[in-house]
């Protein structure tokens, strides 16, 4: 993506939590605090990859899929550990990627079987993960916390698989993609031109109302644009799918930006230079999986 920009913001959702001080800017910086050239060029090889695989070799996705998922489920266990918080980090690794690759073959039923079976498991790894003999500690808050953390990622991220086993599948999963970075680009312009007012302080200070009408705007035109052109839909369906990937973007921005607020960090990870970890740049695009499995499932 162009920056680490979504729906209404003018600056990253990863700010530096009340309690630390702001870094002074570098010359390279951004007004959003990153180091732009490097935001822009490893958005750019990202895309470029993602849309060659939609493009030439739709099946590819499932696999870069399941290696981002398990990236961005290391990046959060890791930083939940260094919380004191004892996740159940195989299970959640390897549950998650039942619950991806069984979608491939089984469509909702091998997602809802597998997320279930890896629950359960993630309830009872918590239960003997000190051995038989040991009372477990903050049983109940890790393992609700690890259930959050399978849902959040592997779950969400499975609606894109879904979305490639449907007829066309793999212009639908480019659809909701483009429109995702049409909120990005949108909330950035606006907000850093016109953001003035302030959309949720206590949780993410510098998106403004202005950076979110920007997001609508661009969102809402890239449906008509794509939906019409992409999928030979009706371009109305293009107008509800661009107002629902902003509002849910802007939720799954803001999801994040709580988190890392209660951990206390800036980043999830730091694999890409100018973004973050990986889990940085999927924290709108999960969400925005599902609203667009949703609204093509009922409207195409």
């Amino acid at each position: 993506m162009a920056d680490d920009v979504v729906a209404g913001r003018d600056a990253p959702d990863s700010e530096v939590p009340d309690a630390a001080p702001a870094p002074e800017p570098s010359a390279k910086s951004s007004r959003a605090g990153r180091n732009l050239p490097a935001a822009l060029a490893v958005g750019f090889a990202l895309g470029l990859t993602l849309v060659g695989s939609l493009l030439f070799a739709p099946k590819l996705l499932i696999g870069e899929v399941a290696i981002a998922v398990a990236i961005a489920t290391w990046e959060i266990t890791k930083r939940l550990r260094e919380a004191d918080v004892q996740v159940t980090r195989i299970p959640l690794l390897l549950g998650g990627q039942s619950v991806l690759w069984l979608a491939w073959p089984y469509g909702t039923q091998g997602v809802v079987g597998a997320f279930a079976a890896t629950a359960l498991v993630c309830m009872a790894w918590r239960l003997f993960d000190r051995g038989l003999s040991a009372q477990p500690r903050n049983y109940l808050r890790d393992t609700a916390i690890s259930l959050f953390v399978l849902t959040w990622v592997p779950l969400l991220a499975s609606f894109a698989v879904l979305q490639l086993q449907q007829p066309h599948g793999n212009m639908r999963v480019l659809t909701f993609m483009i429109l995702v970075v049409c909120s990005d680009v949108g909330g950035y312009t606006a907000g850093v031109l016109f953001g003035r007012h302030p959309m949720v302080p206590a949780i993410s200070p510098k998106k403004s109302w202005e950076g979110l009408g920007g997001s609508l705007v661009f969102s809402v035109i890239g449906g008509l644009l794509t939906v019409t052109l992409l999928l030979q839909a009706n371009s109305m369906i293009g107008v509800v799918l661009g107002i629902g990937l902003v509002l849910i973007a802007t939720c799954g921005d803001l999801i994040e930006s709580q988190v890392k607020r209660d951990l206390g960090i800036k980043d999830m990870g730091t694999l890409l230079p100018g973004h973050g970890g990986i889990m940085d740049r999927l924290d709108s695009m999960l969400p925005a999986a599902m609203v667009s499995w949703l609204v093509f499932t009922a409207l195409l």
